[in-house]
């Protein structure tokens, strides 16, 4: 054993702490609500046949229904005819835990209206905060202008105020324009990065200024720089911060639980997940973690196709 044992054990606790959570997560959405109370069930249940309570509650026939029954079950009194038809809607809602589960998901609330929420506020946040950040983060980068320094130090100054802090007045303004309830509440007070700023910034000191004195003897303008020369340079650093913007908007719960108060049509991910707390009895937890699942595996696929890029755009390489 190396010295440096006691290096990886701590690597190792670390990423057991990380993967925790998941691990639960992905377990839950496999089990039926027995079993996550009980704790029991290994990491995908037994997955033995169960009945789902609610179903079989929307099938408990009327008057008309057990009149209308009564030839199938000739010589049965209504009560038995009832019980007859309950036992038939036992058997037709019994279905295995994990079906249960992502069923239900998907149907309780419009999960895909949902995540079609998500990928239109964090795209359109993105795209706008790569169209400010870009220009912005060449000028400090590479002009030369009376208080480049001073306007650098506001942007860092930026990067310490917490969104609540002016999560109240942002509030009040949108509302009183009338943009509460709608995309652009969602959108707008965001389209602005000071981290993405400060990102494409210190990646953009470490392009060669002979590249950029080229394009200017080519005849380019600052902006035709900004879009056909830094751009393309700077793409390991723009997949770096879109996997921080993507994930922190996506995941997003506070600020949409604040702009979107009556509209379901616009909520995002995190919101819907409200449509399946667990009562007293937990038995909600199943299509919640469900639910979690659908909504993280997407950004675990991108981070995983993009992990290569986007640790070099943490590393700030530039030109190579």
């Amino acid at each position: 054993m190396t010295r440096d044992w006691w290096k990886h054990l701590i690597l190792i606790l670390g990423v057991i702490i990380v993967i925790a959570p998941f691990y639960m997560m992905v377990s839950y959405s496999f089990k039926s609500p027995g079993e996550i109370d009980r704790g029991e069930g290994g990491f995908f249940g037994r997955q033995e046949l169960m009945v789902d309570e609610h179903c079989v509650k929307l099938r408990d026939p009327s008057r008309d229904e057990i009149a209308e029954a009564a030839a199938r079950f000739t010589g049965q009194s209504d009560r038995d005819i009832r019980n007859s038809l309950m036992a038939e809607a036992e058997a037709d809602c019994a279905m295995r835990p994990v079906v249960f589960n992502y069923t239900k998901a998907f149907t309780e609330a419009p999960l895909l209206r949902y995540l079609l929420n998500g990928v239109l506020v964090t795209a359109s946040i993105f795209l706008l905060q790569v169209v400010v950040a870009l220009p912005a983060a060449y000028a400090l980068a590479k002009l030369r202008f009376w208080g480049r320094e001073a306007v650098f130090g506001l942007v860092l100054f930026c990067l310490l105020i917490p969104v609540h802090a002016i999560a109240l007045p942002l509030y009040i303004l949108l509302a009183k324009i009338g943009l509460t309830n709608t995309y652009a509440a969602l959108v707008v007070p965001w389209m602005i990065s000071v981290f993405g700023i400060f990102l494409m910034r210190q990646f953009f000191m470490t392009v060669p200024d002979d590249l950029i004195d080229a394009a200017r003897m080519d005849g380019m303008g600052e902006f035709a720089i900004v879009w056909r020369v830094m751009l393309p340079t700077a793409i390991p650093a723009l997949l770096a911060f879109a996997i921080f913007s993507v994930v922190a908007h996506w995941n997003d719960y506070f600020w949409p639980r604040i702009v979107v108060t009556g509209n379901r049509d616009l909520f995002t991910p995190p919101l819907g997940l409200r449509e399946f707390k667990g009562g007293s009895d937990g038995s909600d937890f199943g299509p919640m973690m469900a639910t979690a699942t659908v909504i993280v595996t997407p950004l675990i696929v991108a981070f995983l196709l993009a992990q290569r890029r986007f640790i070099e755009g943490i590393t700030l390489n530039g030109m190579k």
